[in-house]
């Protein structure tokens, strides 16, 4: 069926790339959002590799017409089926994640530089001094933990007397003002957050003119948080 949709030969080579690409990339798009959500720094060895492997196999039936579809597609569809069946071990099994994805390691323990753990990710001192700089650390003194994770990040953990205060700490009462909402993009108004909000267009209307605007086409970005807090930058970038 997909030979006679997409002949490898025949009709305008132009039209035959451009259906092969776009099946090809809506294929990935699917089966990478069907693995989950996560940041391709994030990645775990695993993942990376589908990745990489994933991109070589689609590449290959862009490029060459001669090359049936199903010859790209088989491949992909097989390796997001495994991929999704060994994420469903590794969330049932601590013993099968460990064995695909490695275990975290400590690499800093109460200020001290774990050599041995580095050697054994085969993280160099330099390497490990740069993160640390990265995240604002350059006391091993001041670092409690320093966890090299199974994707290659580094999660540090600073001692008690590093951390900044809380109010909580500090005996100071706050409200948190939550997420704000988008009530205006771009000039549109987004009728249905605001609805959702409470307010109507009148106060809306009313929050605009404190502004000196009177359209929401002139506004290129309105926010409302929960405490009724409001954030106006008029197109052309005046706040």
């Amino acid at each position: 069926m997909i030979h006679s949709i997409l002949p490898s030969h025949g009709g305008d080579p132009v039209f035959v790339v451009l259906i092969r690409t776009v099946v090809l990339y809506l294929l990935i798009i699917v089966g990478i959002r069907l693995l989950g959500k996560r940041q391709v720094g994030e990645l775990e060895p695993s993942e990376l590799t589908l990745a990489l492997i994933i991109a070589d196999l689609a590449s290959v039936p862009m490029q060459d017409n001669g090359i049936p579809m199903l010859s790209g597609l088989i491949p992909i569809v097989v390796l997001l089926a495994v991929a999704t069946i060994l994420s469903v071990l590794s969330a049932r099994s601590i013993r099968f994640r460990a064995l695909l994805c490695g275990r975290p390691s400590v690499v800093i323990r109460d200020g001290v530089v774990l050599e041995g753990e580095l050697r054994k990710n085969r993280l160099t001192l330099d390497e490990l001094m740069e993160e640390l700089r990265i995240q604002g650390f350059t006391d091993f003194r001041a670092i409690q933990f320093a966890i090299l994770e199974t994707n290659g990040q580094l999660s540090v953990l600073p001692r008690a007397a590093q951390k900044p205060p809380s109010c909580a700490q500090l005996g100071i009462s706050t409200q948190d003002p939550g997420i704000p909402v988008i009530l205006i993009s771009d000039g549109r108004l987004l009728e249905r957050n605001l609805k959702s909000q409470g307010y109507e267009r009148a106060w809306l209307n009313r929050q605009l003119a404190a502004h000196g605007l009177s359209d929401p086409e002139q506004v290129f970005l309105f926010t409302v948080d929960q405490m009724g807090g409001t954030y106006c930058v008029a197109k052309g970038g005046a706040a």
